[in-house]
């Protein structure tokens, strides 16, 4: 029996329908910006292996360190304990992010983080005897993860359709457009005067899942604002869009108002061990430093900072902070305006977006834009025969590459999408 008999037999992938999927590609190696199968062929990641390999694939630096602390220490619980990657990774992190944030909670993946932030802000007003303030605001169409915490915050989608009675209410508003910003502005305010708010939590000027939706910082400042003025809290979910993913390490690093609470994973390890971090203000954890053992935050995970994935972080950002990784960025971000601009006016794009190293072009088809569009399939198989790995959102094409991606790679991108923008057309 081969490995995809193999697979077939026994394993269930994410996000797919088993019964009627394509035969999935078995990837032997990978190196770079590349991805090598197991017939020979070659595909350029054109989204960083669903936005973790921030650094292409088996970086040497990573993976030595890698290496080198696999030796030291594997693994120790880390209630009662701690170990220097751990350490060196809150120092680097704390560096990096605004200055206000002063406490790093480790988790291991997106929705975790998202999970533990949200525990933080209810137990926030718990601890401090305000426990009218249970509820939480996010953004239409959001995707803050699988776990039912994250679910409840995201946007009532095919996601989460069959557990939407079981999970916990969440107040719902659009994102920030230009003819719905006044009547936004009021109506968060006017839920910010209940006094019932806990927490509004966003991705900050993308919403990855949703399609690569994208607004404008001082859209989201204005409801900072607000809700600073009200006390609530405000969680930024930067899972997708932390490490440069916007053109800076943080797309926080565009507001002027900060976020209490900040969600980090995908990028952090450059895509090598699973690994996040849930970061905070001294505020928010002074509500739990206490005599009073209730008020401990009772969350963790058995492999919670583990070292290993620690010290993958700490080599992944300082590659990241390297000028060599900085340049690299600059340049995706000039060639996706450049390519941008020249392909706006194409009849077959109802919109295209960038921020950053993102650049999202939105196909006008005969049916809603949504993940269901039935043009996926096409679209996908269309890229795969032409060595490229992308993975639409419906009918959305986006790119998130890679920092070590070439001019050259990004040109057979784009040459790749200017077909398939033809072949697609006309089927």
């Amino acid at each position: 029996m081969d490995w995809i008999e193999k697979d077939k037999k026994m394993i269930w992938h994410p996000f797919t329908q088993m019964k009627n999927a394509a035969q999935p590609i078995h990837i032997e190696r990978a190196e770079g910006a590349y991805l090598y199968d197991s017939n020979g062929r070659k595909f350029i990641d054109a989204i960083a292996s669903w936005w973790v390999n921030i650094h292409g694939h088996g970086n040497p630096f990573i993976a030595q360190k890698i290496a080198e602390q696999s030796l030291k220490l594997d693994h120790v619980l880390f209630a009662g304990f701690t170990h220097t990657p751990a350490i060196e990774l809150a120092e680097s992190l704390l560096a990096v992010l605004p200055p206000h944030f002063a406490k790093v909670f480790y988790s291991d993946n997106g929705s975790t983080a998202v999970e533990v932030a949200l525990k933080m802000a209810l137990q926030y007003f718990f601890n401090k005897n305000e426990k009218h303030k249970t509820r939480i605001i996010a953004f239409e169409n959001a995707y803050h993860g699988d776990t039912f915490g994250a679910m409840s915050a995201s946007g009532r989608s095919i996601f989460n359709e069959p557990f939407q009675n079981l999970m916990f209410e969440v107040v719902h508003i659009p994102i920030p457009k230009c003819e719905n910003t006044e009547g936004l502005m009021q109506q968060f305010k006017t839920l910010a005067e209940t006094g019932n708010i806990a927490a509004f939590i966003f991705e900050p000027l993308v919403q990855g899942a949703a399609g690569m939706f994208m607004y404008d910082a001082e859209s989201l400042d204005k409801l900072l604002v607000i809700a600073k003025n009200h006390e609530i809290l405000t969680i930024a979910d930067e899972v997708m869009t932390g490490f440069g993913r916007t053109g800076k390490l943080f797309a926080c690093n565009y507001l002027t108002q900060k976020p209490d609470i900040i969600c980090l994973s995908k990028g952090i390890t450059g895509g090598f061990l699973p690994l996040s971090a849930t970061v905070c203000t001294t505020d928010v954890f002074d509500a739990f430093y206490s005599d009073d053992a209730l008020k401990t935050f009772f969350h963790g995970h058995s492999y919670t900072a583990n070292p290993i994935s620690c010290a993958a972080a700490v080599a992944s950002l300082e590659l990241l902070r390297g000028s060599d990784c900085q340049k690299q960025i600059e340049m995706i971000v000039m060639q996706h305006a450049l390519f941008k601009e020249k392909i706006k006016t194409n009849t077959f794009i109802k919109d295209i977006r960038q921020t950053g190293t993102i650049l999202a072009i939105e196909l006008d088809t005969v049916e809603n834009t949504s993940y269901t569009n039935t043009i996926k399939a096409a679209v996908q198989q269309f890229f795969l025969d032409n060595g490229v790995l992308i993975r639409p959102l419906g009918n959305i094409i986006y790119l998130m590459p890679p920092y070590c991606v070439t001019k050259n790679d990004l040109q057979r991108i784009y040459e790749v999408i200017e077909k398939a923008l033809i072949f697609l057309q006309k089927q």
